[in-house]
């Protein structure tokens, strides 16, 4: 009897972090790797459901939500995570966003002299504390130390793997179609930092999802 494929929640793309209706804090993400994996994990005839952050990509033939700011990104997860066997953070989520949501462009004569900010919701600790049979994939972009930090992230956040990626480099990174990668568990040693394709790469963190869910009574 062939064994049922497991569903799985993927976020992709950054987070924009409003000051007022002009201006906003985010970063360099394209959305590519999210994207791939949601792909890759239809093509395995998974369930899919993809949750995006603004990008410029086309759209895939995935059932998509699009959400624009973190806690826009949080309540979406929430709300849909319990339907979900497994979920990938593949999103680039802001960690901060403005005290102050100004309701008009702020004039250059009305200069902010300290921009406030507050912590965002972190959504994989909220997970992880809500997780029964789910497997959760996070993903850490570092500049250094980057397998060190990954693995710390990986146990912080009691997650069941991380892709420990290198950013700030022009040829593999945010909206490279390259990645400087390590798959990071609680069970295998993981080996150094190596360059792929993020097609690629998405197709071998389904592959392993498959494999760990297939131990898994779900």
């Amino acid at each position: 009897m062939r064994r049922t494929l497991p569903s799985i929640l993927v976020t992709a793309g950054p987070t924009r972090e409003y000051i007022d209706p002009t201006r906003f804090i985010s970063n360099p993400s394209s959305g590519k790797m999210g994207y791939l994996i949601a792909e890759a994990a239809r093509k395995a005839g998974c369930q899919v459901l993809l949750i995006s952050g603004p990008t410029n990509l086309k759209p895939i033939p995935v059932k998509t939500i699009h959400v624009i700011s973190a806690q826009d990104m949080f309540r979406a997860v929430q709300g849909h995570f319990k339907k979900f066997n497994v979920l990938v953070m593949a999103a680039a989520v802001s960690d901060y966003r403005p005290k102050i949501l100004y309701s008009k462009k702020i004039k250059k004569g009305k200069r902010i002299k300290t921009l406030k900010l507050i912590p965002n919701p972190d959504i994989l600790s909220w997970a992880s504390k809500h997780k029964k049979t789910h497997l959760l994939v996070g993903f850490a972009a570092e500049t250094d130390q980057v397998l060190a930090n990954a693995e710390k992230k990986l146990v912080k956040k009691k997650l069941d793997m991380i892709v420990a990626n290198r950013v700030g480099q022009e040829n593999a990174g945010f909206e490279s179609d390259k990645i400087e990668f390590s798959i990071v568990d609680s069970i295998d040693v993981p080996r150094p930092l190596s360059i792929c394709k993020k097609e690629k790469l998405a197709r071998q963190i389904v592959r392993i999802i498959l494999k760990k869910m297939s131990t898994l009574n779900f």
